[in-house]
């Protein structure tokens, strides 16, 4: 049985909890969400890892900042909704919902994409614009 994910308040234990998750993964989706989680840092150097709604999440001053998944066949980036609006120009073909960019690891979502996104949502958080909508 799979341990549940550890509190999001916890960046170690929530780190080591996101490591084992994505060294489960297909290699494909491990390699695509691996290279993810590099630009979400690098985006967000303040950012902590964090598990948020039982997936991999970065927080930044105690909110969650953007969450990210693996499906069975497609991999998700979670950057809420109004990030989606702002840059829905630049995601071209990439499946949308609320709050959600599906992709499949053969295509990802553009590292210099993913760092508008964030940055976004830093912006949306430091001007207290946000709530931590759900994933």
């Amino acid at each position: 049985m799979k341990a549940p994910p550890p509190s999001a308040s916890d960046a170690a234990t929530a780190t080591a909890w996101i490591d084992a998750y994505l060294d489960n993964l297909p290699e494909d989706q491990r390699e695509s969400l691996q290279n993810l989680r590099r630009t979400v840092a690098d985006a967000a150097p303040e950012a902590v890892e964090a598990v948020s709604y039982g997936i991999p999440a970065f927080s930044y001053k105690g909110r969650t900042l953007v969450w990210y998944h693996a499906a069975r066949n497609h991999c998700s980036l979670f950057p809420t909704a109004e990030p989606i609006e702002a840059f829905r120009s630049e995601l071209g073909d990439f499946k949308l919902a609320k709050g959600t960019i599906k992709f499949i690891p053969a295509r990802p979502i553009a590292a210099e994409l993913v760092a508008k996104l964030v940055r976004y949502r830093i912006e949306q958080i430091d001007t207290k614009k946000s709530r931590d909508p759900q994933p």
